[in-house]
């Protein structure tokens, strides 16, 4: 009861319940949100794991470090819009998968978007806890020359040792994922 209050209350009476193993989207206001979209051709910038408790709902997200934010917080930091998906997947599946991106609380984010362990970005820790927890891949790798950079940020990732032949998942091809059901958005 206390979470369709939570939600009906921030979101209006339109807007579904959260539930554990949901994904939601947004264009955060973070400095590199408006490049994000630019380059990928998409609406969103950010992308987290929804973990519903007895405190209230929370986003797994990988900022600077991954953490578990409040859902009221991850809301706010995206002008109050955002989309939710939700996977056609058991009970037991959505608990591993959550349970995989917690493991996943503390590591930094990673600004080359690797795909390797020791730091994550956004999509990056969705894709894998679903990879992981519930043997499920979702979204798309895209290699980072197909994306709309410009001359600057492809020095930029030169200077940085980040190969432009390099693959990575937008958070925008989650929202494209035929495994994901689109429940609401106001995006």
């Amino acid at each position: 009861m206390l979470l369709i209050t939570l939600t009906a209350g921030l979101l209006g009476a339109t807007a579904p319940e959260l539930k554990s193993g949901d994904i939601v989207l947004q264009a955060s206001s973070s400095g590199i949100s408006s490049t994000i979209q630019r380059a990928t051709s998409s609406i969103y910038s950010h992308v987290g794991l929804v973990q519903v408790t007895p405190a209230g709902a929370f986003v797994i997200e990988a900022i600077e470090p991954v953490s578990r934010t409040p859902f009221a917080s991850w809301l706010k930091r995206g002008g109050g819009r955002f989309t939710l998906l939700r996977p056609h997947l058991d009970a037991a599946q959505l608990a591993a998968t959550v349970a995989q991106a917690a493991t996943q609380l503390g590591k930094p984010y990673d600004s080359r978007y690797t795909w390797d362990d020791d730091k994550l970005y956004c999509s990056e820790l969705v894709v894998k806890a679903f990879e992981r927890g519930a043997h499920l891949e979702l979204g798309r790798k895209v290699r980072l020359d197909t994306l709309k950079l410009t001359g600057d940020e492809k020095a930029m990732a030169a200077l940085m040792g980040v190969p432009l032949s390099q693959e990575v998942v937008p958070p925008g091809t989650l929202a494209e994922d035929p495994h994901l059901e689109r429940v609401y958005s106001d995006m």
